[in-house]
């Protein structure tokens, strides 16, 4: 932790994770019931192949305006709006809609992200310390607290542990740049032989949290944002899981790696091997 930042105590935690939970179900609400028959782009972002829609924008906001009345002094980073500062040390990281494209081709597994975390924003130096990941097209919420475990609809979920690498199904996901596709399928080739198998779902927070519950047994990605990975990776964390990155580097946007520590190691050795971090 940076001098100066103190980490909030349990009490104050446990109203942090509850309103991070009220923000993804109201923003989730917002989305489902709001969604046209027909959803258009309203932008892109890094490719054409980058989608926003208004609902991404309307549902952040409408979780700014909330974190406005009740925690004014807090800092907002979200995905699609300007970052707000703040004076208390804690900054809430929003990902309106994880899994825009399957939000916008009407495909199950995208999600509302709502995370707090104590230092700077940033993956490599941030403590999260409460998150909430809201599935929407299903109504599953998962959350969790520091030191307080993790959740789905209240219920507690831990991660599985199969006997053997080999025996593993893992979860992983692709960036939008074509040069970086190209790259990521060479390093799926090096993977996919000594996996059970591997699962593309579309939404990375939804993805940690089924590590957390047990429904996948091992999660990378490179190039994820720090919206997309903070609540879900508190919810692995607190199920049990441990994350890393490639050659000795925390878990950041370069690479994520999640999973039963017997696990991530022998993965990250492979993900290494691939230069999956490179490119």
């Amino acid at each position: 932790m940076p001098p100066g930042i103190e980490l909030p105590g349990d009490p104050e935690i446990a109203g942090l994770r509850a309103l991070a939970e009220r923000l993804a179900v109201t923003a989730g609400t917002l989305v489902r019931e709001g969604r046209p028959a027909n959803v258009e782009v309203a932008a892109t972002k890094s490719t054409g192949t980058d989608p926003v829609t208004e609902m991404d924008r309307a549902s952040e906001e409408l979780m700014r305006r909330i974190l406005a009345e009740e925690r004014p002094h807090d800092a907002i980073l979200g995905e699609e709006g300007d970052d707000t500062p703040g004076t208390s040390g804690l900054t809430w990281v929003l990902d309106p809609i994880d899994g825009t494209v399957n939000y916008l081709y009407g495909i199950a597994g995208w999600s509302v992200s709502v995370a707090v975390v104590a230092g700077p924003p940033d993956p490599a130096l941030w403590t999260i310390v409460a998150g909430a990941v809201h599935s929407v097209p299903d109504d599953r919420t998962w959350s969790a607290g520091r030191g307080q475990g993790a959740t789905r609809d209240g219920e507690p979920i831990r991660i599985s542990r199969p006997a053997s690498l080999g025996e593993c199904l893992v979860g992983t996901g692709f960036g939008y740049d074509a040069d970086r596709r190209a790259s990521q399928a060479v390093v799926l080739t090096q993977v996919l032989p000594q996996v059970r198998d591997i699962r593309r779902l579309g939404s990375a927070a939804i993805d940690l949290c089924l590590l957390a519950q047990g429904s996948l047994d091992l999660v990378y990605e490179r190039g994820l944002n720090p919206w997309d990975m903070a609540a879900g990776a508190l919810v692995a964390t607190e199920a049990g899981a441990a994350l890393t990155g490639l050659r000795g580097m925390p878990a950041t946007s370069e690479m994520l790696v999640a999973g039963a520590a017997e696990f991530v190691a022998p993965l990250a050795e492979i993900l290494e091997a691939a230069d999956a971090d490179q490119g």
